[in-house]
């Protein structure tokens, strides 16, 4: 497998997460100091932009989404893999 379909395969493109933080008024930054778990900008940045992310990742920032925006959002609500 090439470098193009390998990079096909990971980047999703823009993810769902994206329009639910600006429908909050929400940054990285606000997500990563909701955190209470070691999430940082280049998770998010990823998350974002629809790059795979693996489950524990999931799982940290939609912590810091629902933390950050005082929702109950799942995994499905924010990415579309």
């Amino acid at each position: 497998m090439n470098n193009e379909q390998n990079d096909l395969e990971r980047d999703l493109g823009p993810q769902p997460l994206a329009e639910l933080m600006r429908t909050h008024g929400l940054d990285a930054a606000a997500l990563v100091a909701a955190s209470t778990e070691q999430l940082n900008f280049k998770m998010v940045a990823r998350a974002v932009k629809g790059r795979r992310l693996t489950p524990h990742v999931q799982a940290k920032v939609l912590a810091a989404l629902n933390a950050a925006a005082g929702g109950t959002y799942t995994a499905k609500d924010l990415f579309t893999y």
